[in-house]
C-alpha cells in the first residue's frame, strides 16, 4: 500500500497479538482525512487487537503505523494520544468513582501547554455532561458513559477518533443518538473516525466505506453502494 498524503492513518502489513500469540496477520488499512470508516468482521477475528494496537497499548512486531504523516511505530499510548489520537475503548472504561468533571478533566492532560478546552463544545454534543457534572460516572447508563467517553476525548481535541463497539451494550434509541453526535464531530469539527461496529444500522447510517476482517486479516474493502446490500452484510457479521 503507498502512503498518500490525503491519508491521515497509513496501517502497512502491521502483525500484533498477545505474548507469542499472533492476532493480527500483516494487517493494512488506510484512513483519509475526513473520512467515516468502519472495521467490521465476526466476533474474534481481531478487531479489537486492532485498535489498541493502533493507540500504542499493544506493540506491533512488524510494520509501520504512520499518522499525520509522522511514523509513530515506536511512539507510547500516550505520546499517540498528545499527536490527536482518541480512543473509546470496548466497555468505555469512565472512571466509575469519579465525577463526570472529574472525568472531563482527566481529558485535558492531552492538551498541548496553553490550549484551552472548550468545554461548551462539549456540552453542546452531550448536554447531559452539563446538567450531571456532579454525578459519578459509575451511575449512569451504558449509553450515558458513552457519551461521557466521547466527551473526555473530545477535550483532548483529537484528529482522529477510534471507537471500538461504540454501539454495545447500549439501547437502540440510545444508539442512533450516539450516531448522529459522532457523524456531527465529523461535519462539524472535521474529526477523522475508525469504528469496530457490528451494529448494521450504525454501520450502514455512519459509514463510507468499510473493512472487512477475519482471521486476523483484512480480506474485503466495501465501498458505500455495497454497504446498503443488508444481506450481505449480515453474512459478513453472521457469528
Amino acid at each position: 500500500m503507498t502512503t498518500n498524503s490525503t491519508h491521515l492513518l497509513s496501517v502497512e502489513g502491521v502483525t500484533s497479538g498477545y505474548g507469542t500469540t499472533s492476532v493480527l496477520q500483516g494487517v493494512s488499512l488506510s484512513v483519509g482525512r475526513g473520512e467515516v470508516v468502519a472495521v467490521i468482521g465476526r466476533n474474534g477475528v481481531g478487531k479489537t487487537t486492532l485498535m489498541k494496537t493502533l493507540i500504542g497499548l499493544l506493540r506491533h512486531r512488524q510494520g509501520a503505523i504512520r499518522f499525520d504523516g509522522k511514523d509513530i511505530s515506536a511512539l507510547e499510548s500516550h505520546e499517540r494520544a498528545r499527536l490527536g489520537i482518541g480512543y473509546i475503548p470496548q466497555g468505555r472504561e469512565v472512571f466509575s468513582r469519579m465525577t463526570v468533571w472529574e472525568n472531563l478533566k482527566v481529558g485535558e492532560m492531552l492538551q498541548q501547554p496553553g490550549e484551552g478546552v472548550d468545554y461548551e463544545r462539549v456540552y453542546e454534543f452531550f448536554p447531559i455532561l452539563r446538567e450531571r457534572a456532579n454525578q459519578r460516572a459509575g451511575t449512569f447508563s451504558g449509553g450515558q458513559q458513552q457519551q461521557l467517553a466521547i466527551g473526555r476525548a473530545m477535550v483532548g481535541k483529537p484528529k482522529l477518533m477510534l471507537l471500538d463497539e461504540p454501539s454495545e451494550g447500549i439501547q437502540p434509541n440510545i444508539v442512533k443518538d450516539i450516531s448522529r453526535n459522532i457523524l456531527k464531530l465529523n461535519r462539524e469539527l472535521g474529526v477523522t473516525i475508525l469504528l469496530v461496529e457490528q451494529n448494521l444500522d450504525m454501520i450502514m447510517t455512519m459509514a463510507q466505506r468499510c473493512y472487512v476482517m477475519d482471521k486476523g486479516q483484512i480480506t474485503h474493502e466495501l465501498a458505500k453502494e455495497q454497504l446498503n446490500d443488508r444481506d450481505a452484510m449480515r453474512r459478513i457479521l453472521a457469528v
